[in-house]
């Protein structure tokens, strides 16, 4: 840790985009028990508007578009063997 007294959280790489939030992603992130999925849409709306616009709302929906796709594919396949 470089800073005396500097937690994790206090620390952030390349921009402010995060720090600058009440409640930083990750936090939420954790204190939910998100996965990864999940997480980066958390992580892609809660920056967007300053850090890469548009982009990061793609980001977002591709992720959700990917949490759905594999979802209702695993749901598919419990349901599967439920009635077998």
């Amino acid at each position: 840790m470089s800073g005396i007294g500097m937690n994790a959280l206090d620390k952030q790489v390349a921009g402010n985009h995060y720090k600058d939030l009440p409640i930083q992603p990750i936090e939420y992130i954790h204190a939910n028990a998100m996965g990864y999925m999940e997480g980066n849409v958390v992580k892609y709306i809660s920056r967007w508007r300053k850090k890469n616009g548009i982009a990061d709302l793609e980001k977002a929906k591709h992720y959700i578009e990917l949490l759905i796709e594999l979802e209702t594919r695993r749901a598919g396949k419990e349901n599967r063997s439920q009635s077998l």
